[in-house]
C-alpha cells in the first residue's frame, strides 16, 4: 500500500499512519464503500467488497484499538465471531443469537450496550455470558455507551458500523475520525440515500 499525496518514500507504515493519540480517548470508525456508494456485496456483507488493501487497514485498526463497537444488525449480517480484543454490541432489543460464539466463546466477555425497556428475563439470559450495560431508556445513548467503555479502560474505540450506529455517533459529536476505503468495484442497484446522511461529517 502506498500513499499518493503527499508522495511517499517507500511503503506506508500503517500502524504509524493510523496511530491513535496517546493523550486522550479516541473513537474512530472504519468502513468500506464501493465507488458507486455500496456498503455490501451481493451477499449482504462488507467482506465481499473488501480487497487485500481494505483487509490490511481493517486488521491494523483492530490492532490499534482497545475495543470494537458495532451494532447488532452488523453483528448478524457479518457473522461476527470472538476477536483478540473486546467487542461491544449496541442493541435496543437484545435480538441476539444467545448461542453464537461471539456471546458464548469470547476470550473477552462481549459487552452488550442496551436499554432499560428490554424485558428483564431477556437481560438475564444475555448476562449469563456477556456484560450487559443499560445505556438509556428506550434508545441507546451514545454518550453513556462510550462512557461505559472508558470506565472499563477501553479508551481507543473502533466503530465498525452499521449506518444507524455510525449516524448516531456522528450526530452526538463523538466521532473523532472516519477511515474510509474505496475498492474499485461497482455493485449497481438502488442505493439507500439515507446512508449518505448517516455518514456525512461537518
Amino acid at each position: 500500500m502506498r500513499r499518493l499525496v503527499p508522495a511517499p518514500e517507500g511503503e506506508v507504515d500503517l500502524e504509524q499512519a493510523y496511530a491513535c493519540p496517546a493523550d486522550r480517548p479516541w473513537l474512530r470508525a472504519n468502513m468500506v464503500m464501493t465507488v458507486d456508494g455500496g456498503f455490501t456485496g451481493t451477499e449482504g456483507r462488507s467482506a465481499t467488497i473488501s480487497g487485500p488493501a481494505d483487509k490490511r487497514v481493517f486488521a491494523t485498526l483492530r490492532r490499534l484499538a482497545d475495543a470494537v463497537l458495532v451494532g447488532a444488525g452488523t453483528v448478524r449480517a457479518e457473522g461476527y465471531r470472538p476477536a483478540s480484543l473486546p467487542i461491544a454490541v449496541v442493541t435496543s432489543t437484545l435480538a441476539l443469537d444467545l448461542d453464537s460464539p461471539l456471546l458464548t466463546a469470547a476470550e473477552h466477555r462481549t459487552i452488550v450496550l442496551t436499554v432499560a425497556a428490554v424485558a428483564p428475563e431477556r437481560v438475564e439470559a444475555v448476562r449469563r455470558t456477556c456484560d450487559v450495560v443499560i445505556c438509556g431508556d428506550t434508545a441507546v445513548d451514545v454518550d453513556l455507551a462510550v462512557a461505559a467503555l472508558h470506565e472499563r479502560g477501553l479508551r481507543h474505540v473502533l466503530c465498525e458500523g452499521g449506518p444507524t450506529l455510525l449516524g448516531a455517533i456522528t450526530a452526538a459529536g463523538r466521532l473523532d475520525e472516519l477511515c474510509l476505503t474505496l475498492p474499485p468495484l461497482l455493485v449497481g442497484g438502488t442505493l439507500d440515500s439515507s446512508c449518505w446522511a448517516d455518514y456525512r461529517l461537518t
